[in-house]
Protein backbone atom coordinates (compact mmCIF):
# COMPACT_ATOMS: atom_id res chain seq x y z
CA UNK A 1 0.00 0.00 0.00
CA UNK A 2 1.30 3.15 -1.19
CA UNK A 3 1.41 5.88 1.64
CA UNK A 4 2.82 9.12 2.26
CA UNK A 5 3.15 10.20 6.18
CA UNK A 6 3.40 13.85 7.46
CA UNK A 7 4.12 14.72 10.79
CA UNK A 8 5.68 17.27 13.10
CA UNK A 9 3.15 19.81 12.96
CA UNK A 10 2.08 21.42 15.96
CA UNK A 11 2.00 24.85 18.06
CA UNK A 12 4.43 27.55 17.16
CA UNK A 13 4.63 31.19 18.06
CA UNK A 14 4.76 34.03 15.06
CA UNK A 15 8.32 34.14 14.41
CA UNK A 16 8.95 30.70 15.56
CA UNK A 17 10.07 27.47 13.64
CA UNK A 18 8.71 24.14 12.39
CA UNK A 19 9.97 21.02 10.51
CA UNK A 20 7.59 19.19 8.96
CA UNK A 21 8.32 15.54 7.55
CA UNK A 22 6.97 13.42 4.70
CA UNK A 23 7.83 9.67 4.85
CA UNK A 24 7.05 7.65 2.45
CA UNK A 25 6.07 3.95 2.73
CA UNK A 26 5.19 0.80 0.16
CA UNK A 27 7.05 2.90 -2.22
CA UNK A 28 10.21 4.46 -3.16
CA UNK A 29 10.26 8.16 -3.06
CA UNK A 30 13.39 8.76 -5.02
CA UNK A 31 10.86 8.38 -8.24
CA UNK A 32 8.72 10.35 -7.41
CA UNK A 33 8.70 14.53 -7.15
CA UNK A 34 7.11 15.89 -4.38
CA UNK A 35 5.16 19.01 -3.22
CA UNK A 36 3.87 20.01 -0.11
CA UNK A 37 0.23 22.15 0.17
CA UNK A 38 -1.59 23.70 2.87
CA UNK A 39 -5.73 24.79 3.81
CA UNK A 40 -6.47 27.47 5.83
CA UNK A 41 -9.97 27.28 7.02
CA UNK A 42 -12.35 28.19 4.68
CA UNK A 43 -9.76 28.78 1.78
CA UNK A 44 -8.81 26.45 -0.86
CA UNK A 45 -5.98 24.14 -1.07
CA UNK A 46 -2.44 25.97 -2.00
CA UNK A 47 1.05 25.03 -3.20
CA UNK A 48 3.70 25.69 -1.07
CA UNK A 49 6.39 24.20 -1.91
CA UNK A 50 7.52 21.12 -4.76
CA UNK A 51 10.60 19.59 -5.72
CA UNK A 52 11.96 17.46 -8.00
CA UNK A 53 13.06 13.50 -7.85
CA UNK A 54 17.04 14.47 -7.57
CA UNK A 55 16.64 17.10 -5.37
CA UNK A 56 17.74 19.85 -7.75
CA UNK A 57 15.09 22.07 -8.73
CA UNK A 58 12.68 23.48 -5.97
CA UNK A 59 10.09 26.17 -6.33
CA UNK A 60 8.16 28.20 -3.74
CA UNK A 61 5.05 29.97 -2.93
CA UNK A 62 5.99 34.00 -3.40
CA UNK A 63 4.89 34.35 0.60
CA UNK A 64 6.76 31.48 1.72
CA UNK A 65 9.84 32.75 0.09
CA UNK A 66 13.08 33.03 2.08
CA UNK A 67 11.20 31.58 5.14
CA UNK A 68 10.39 27.89 4.04
CA UNK A 69 12.77 25.31 2.84
CA UNK A 70 12.35 21.91 1.11
CA UNK A 71 14.79 19.18 1.18
CA UNK A 72 14.75 15.44 0.38
CA UNK A 73 16.53 12.34 1.92
CA UNK A 74 16.05 9.70 0.04
CA UNK A 75 17.76 7.21 1.08
CA UNK A 76 15.23 7.81 4.32
CA UNK A 77 12.52 7.96 1.86
CA UNK A 78 11.66 11.37 3.37
CA UNK A 79 11.17 15.18 2.25
CA UNK A 80 11.62 17.52 4.72
CA UNK A 81 9.67 21.34 4.95
CA UNK A 82 11.44 23.43 7.21
CA UNK A 83 9.61 26.54 8.23
CA UNK A 84 11.57 29.73 9.56
CA UNK A 85 9.80 33.17 10.70
CA UNK A 86 6.25 31.51 10.99
CA UNK A 87 3.71 34.24 10.80
CA UNK A 88 -0.42 33.33 11.17
CA UNK A 89 -1.63 33.39 7.93
CA UNK A 90 1.07 30.25 7.72
CA UNK A 91 -1.81 28.20 10.21
CA UNK A 92 -3.04 25.72 7.89
CA UNK A 93 -3.01 21.76 7.74
CA UNK A 94 0.04 20.95 5.23
CA UNK A 95 -0.38 17.90 2.88
CA UNK A 96 2.25 16.10 1.31
CA UNK A 97 1.85 14.62 -2.43
CA UNK A 98 3.48 12.89 -4.69
CA UNK A 99 3.80 12.44 -8.46
CA UNK A 100 5.80 9.88 -10.45
CA UNK A 101 7.02 12.48 -12.78
CA UNK A 102 10.12 14.65 -12.43
CA UNK A 103 9.35 18.37 -12.33
CA UNK A 104 7.88 20.98 -10.18
CA UNK A 105 4.54 21.87 -9.90
CA UNK A 106 2.31 23.44 -6.93
CA UNK A 107 -0.90 22.15 -8.85
CA UNK A 108 -2.54 19.78 -6.64
CA UNK A 109 -4.34 17.75 -9.38
CA UNK A 110 -1.58 16.86 -10.90
CA UNK A 111 -0.47 14.78 -7.77
CA UNK A 112 -1.90 11.06 -7.14
CA UNK A 113 -0.52 10.04 -3.90
CA UNK A 114 -1.42 12.42 -1.04
CA UNK A 115 -0.96 11.91 2.70
CA UNK A 116 -3.46 12.58 5.69
CA UNK A 117 -2.06 16.01 6.31
CA UNK A 118 -1.01 17.39 9.79
CA UNK A 119 -2.21 20.72 11.83
CA UNK A 120 0.19 24.02 12.12
CA UNK A 121 -0.96 26.52 14.14
CA UNK A 122 0.79 29.59 14.42
CA UNK A 123 -0.66 31.88 17.84
CA UNK A 124 0.94 33.50 20.39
Amino acid sequence: QLQLVESGGGLAQPGGSLRLSCVASGFYLNFYSIAWFRQAPGKGREGVSCITIGGITTDYLDSVRGRISLSRDNARNTVYLQMNDLRSEDTAVYYCAGNRRDWVSKDAPLYGHWGQGTQVTVSQ
